[in-house]
């Protein structure tokens, strides 16, 4: 078995990019990638990629090949739909592809583009990550399905709608001078309180935008690394992944996520950590209540306890486990297929100390990425360490 090793990563600007072709945004992503890697194009063995709802906005199936000539690559090429957590599912495959031994070289990404129709259009093809049967045709929105997991939430456990604004305002700060990020401004707990109701108890400031951009990782072999002089510093140690009922009548809570953590304990048992090891993690917040729900699925909090967590300070820049100091999905944005690519690039530029963030974290060293689908029916989780 070899070890992974994350030699390049890179992300474009999260945001409007209308104007742009998806294949446009990812080539860049892939090339700010392997530039970073050092890797020639002619080493990659293989490239997994990530993307939801490129067959509904850009009318383009069969992406693998067509990204990866937008990579400047012509090796193997394979699409991975997985819902928000595409990106995720194609990063384990990609993880999973190296440390088999069957390849060397590895070009993970995604990409999502969305801007360029309509938010009508843009909103049901996101809903088709739903269940179309029991979900969809009823009207189910996923604004009003995560409602449902928060009015859940609050009546089982307690909280209020000022313990999720302080997950909002927790992400915003973090955003702040990420260059790739969506929103790199502030917002305050008045201004989430007060913002327009979505989907009662949430607000528009408790969800995530829609987001056009692309991200990539160059995943080269421990072996491989050395003999080629490589710097990649990041390993990836531990992946998961877990499913659910797609729809939310069929679970037995609306208040537990079993999908994250059986991601999460097969990533955990892995890469020979317990939850106590993680210095830092970047999770699936959509909506606001979800940054709760994945704190607690990945078993960092008990059951009803992760509530208040960033309004008490403890997953703050400063706290004592830091969450989404990229500013997460609901400020630095979600391109969906991309998403769970972005952390993972986010959090190898927190660990190598190359990141705007990385003065918050200067000792640590373990590090997970947990990416989820519709209303986490997937859900992939990955570990990060430093290597010794």
């Amino acid at each position: 078995m070899q070890a992974v090793r994350i030699a390049g990563a890179g992300s474009t600007p999260f945001g409007v990019s209308s104007e742009r072709t998806g294949r446009d945004l990812f080539g860049e992503a892939a090339r700010i990638a392997i530039d970073d890697s050092g890797v020639p194009r002619a080493d990659i063995d293989r490239l997994c990629y990530g993307n939801f709802v490129g067959t509904v906005t850009e009318r383009q199936g069969h992406q693998g090949p067509l990204m990866a000539a937008a990579a400047g690559v012509t090796a193997p090429a394979t699409r991975y739909e997985s819902a928000c957590a595409s990106g995720g599912v194609a990063l384990k495959s990609a993880a999973e592809a190296v440390r088999s031994g069957a390849v060397d070289v590895v070009l993970v990404g995604g990409m999502e583009r969305m801007h360029n129709v309509t938010t009508e259009r843009a909103t049901e093809g996101l809903a088709m990550a739903a269940d179309d049967l029991y979900e969809s045709r009823a009207g189910v929105t996923f604004p009003g399905a995560y409602a449902l997991m928060a009015r859940a939430y609050f009546a089982e456990f307690g909280g209020t709608r000022a313990d999720l604004a302080a997950v909002a305002v927790k992400n915003h700060r973090n955003a702040l001078g990420n260059e790739t990020a969506q929103f790199q401004r502030e917002i305050s707990p008045t201004d989430v309180l007060e913002a327009p109701t979505v989907a009662d108890p949430l607000g528009l400031y408790d969800a995530c935008p829609i987001t056009d951009g692309a991200s990539a990782c160059v995943l080269v072999s421990e072996s491989y690394a050395a003999a080629h002089d490589l710097n990649a510093p990041v390993e990836i140690t531990g992946a998961g992944q877990g499913t659910d009922s797609l729809a939310l009548q069929q679970r037995e809570s609306l208040t537990r996520t079993p999908a994250t953590t059986r991601a999460a304990t097969t990533a955990y048992d892995e890469a020979e950590i317990t939850p106590a090891d993680i210095d830092l993690l970047e999770v699936h917040d959509c909506f606001t209540i979800a940054e709760v729900l994945a704190l607690e699925g990945l078993r960092l909090y008990d059951p009803g306890a992760a509530i208040d967590a960033a309004a008490a300070g403890e997953t703050t820049a400063d706290g004592d486990l830091p969450v989404n100091l990229s500013g997460g999905l609901k400020a630095k944005g979600h391109p969906v297929g991309a998403t769970g690519v972005s952390q993972v690039v986010e959090l190898t530029k927190l660990l190598r100390g190359d990141h705007v963030n990385s003065d918050a974290v200067p000792d640590a060293t373990v590090a997970l990425a947990h990416n989820a689908g519709g209303t986490v029916a997937s859900a992939t989780v990955h570990v990060l360490e430093v290597c010794a």
